[in-house]
């Protein structure tokens, strides 16, 4: 309990000083580029953007109570709206469009990619899945 509570703090720390955004390029259909103001920029992929959207209903299969997207290799963004002056709502060609993006979201992604696509590979692999869809039969 002690170890998630600090863990909290730690992820409302990062959170809290996250740099300001400066630039959002959307480069349909394989990525969406942000820079920020202290220099970081982030090429995120329609892949990485998609596994790990903020929405709930973003097509989860729990196995073993573990939340698993997989199948999402070659997904692509279709179009960026903005919401607000604090993120964008991405649609995907899969129809999934209900997560939205903070800028401050994408900093925690972009700052963070190699350790969660890491994370999200040996998940998938580790139950089985692919980031490949599934072939037609």
């Amino acid at each position: 309990m002690k170890r998630t509570f600090e863990s909290a703090i730690r992820s409302f720390q990062a959170v809290a000083e996250s740099p300001r955004l400066t630039k959002f390029s959307l480069h349909a259909p394989k990525s969406v580029e942000v820079e920020f103001d202290n220099g970081n920029a982030y090429n995120l992929s329609a892949e990485y953007l998609r596994i790990y959207s903020p929405a709930v209903d973003s097509k989860i299969r729990s196995i073993g109570g573990e939340k698993v997207i997989s199948g999402r290799r070659h997904v692509g963004i279709m179009s960026a709206e903005p919401v607000g002056n604090y993120g964008v709502r991405l649609l995907f060609d899969d129809l999934h469009k209900t997560g939205i993006f903070t800028w401050d979201y994408f900093y925690h992604l972009g700052s963070d990619r190699f350790t969660l696509m890491r994370n999200y590979i040996k998940t998938i692999k580790k139950h089985g899945l692919s980031r490949d869809p599934p072939r037609k039969k």
